[in-house]
């Protein structure tokens, strides 16, 4: 399809959505961030607040006699 096929404004939206780098080797697209890494993001700060609440104040782990 050319561009003289596609409405007005289509087309210059594709260019904005992918960007290259390194001569075409890497590509970026404008996305919302992937489910897993905002679950990934969820079990990490779960667990920090864990580790902080049962430590916090103490010698740590295996410190304490």
């Amino acid at each position: 399809m050319s561009s003289a096929d596609q409405p007005p404004g289509e087309g210059h939206q594709q260019e904005h959505d992918m960007h290259d780098y390194a001569g075409g080797y890497i590509q970026a697209r404008h996305r919302g961030i992937p489910l897993w890494l905002l679950a990934v993001y969820v079990i990490l700060l779960l667990w920090a607040l864990y580790y902080a609440y049962v430590y916090w104040g103490s010698l740590g782990p295996g410190l304490a006699q």
